[in-house]
């Protein structure tokens, strides 16, 4: 027998484990163009090590990726993030957040596959890379809302006008968020819940 085997740690970590009370599992996910703050959103709220699927960005993205805007940033996520996060002791929100650049965009379709609603990352820096994102959710009938992260040096504009820009109906809730912040985060994980609550009751 190996005597190393009495030292091996199977499993999920304690911290990681599903709490017994929870009854109720819910799918979200976390959209936007690259480089507006989902890896970090996720990574700042969920209670559990978020799995995330960062790389390196490489000379093969010149030309392919547009990084106006974030021209600083050095990593991007490949497949998906992950995390999760407990609304309440019965209810748990399982947290997934796509790929931005757009040449990852066909993992997007696995990763929508039961998921309740979504919310949607902006910068005001570079509203357009919110366009088509938007629209590719409308398109599948995924109710979602929009989270504005207040990045330092983005410009700030009333919320009639980013709605004016973005075409979003007057029922989607907008709010500002900080996206390194979990309470924050979690603000925008409550207004979704509370949104998908809404549209739930008989008209």
């Amino acid at each position: 027998m190996d005597s190393r085997s009495s030292d091996t740690i199977t499993g999920p970590r304690s911290e990681d484990v599903l709490p017994t009370t929870a009854t109720s599992a819910v799918k979200v996910v976390i959209v936007g163009g690259f480089g507006v703050g989902k890896t970090t959103m996720v990574g700042s709220v969920s209670e559990i090590r978020p799995l995330t699927t960062e790389e390196t960005m490489t000379q093969a993205g010149v030309g392919v990726d547009d990084n106006s805007g974030v021209e600083t940033k050095t990593a991007t996520t490949v497949a998906m993030d992950f995390g999760r996060i407990s609304i309440s002791e019965q209810l748990v929100l399982y947290l997934f957040g796509t790929p931005g650049q757009e040449r990852f965009w066909f993992l997007w379709n696995g990763l929508f596959e039961g998921a309740l609603g979504a919310v949607v990352l902006v910068d005001t820096r570079r509203l357009e890379v919110s366009f088509d994102v938007i629209g590719r959710l409308e398109e599948r009938g995924v109710p979602f809302v929009v989270a504005v992260n207040t990045f330092p040096d983005a410009p700030s504009h009333p919320v009639e006008a980013l709605r004016a820009a973005l075409d979003l109906p007057d029922a989607v809730p907008m709010v500002n968020c900080d996206a390194r912040l979990k309470e924050s985060s979690r603000d925008v994980l409550m207004t979704l819940m509370r949104y998908l609550h809404s549209l739930a009751l008989p008209a």
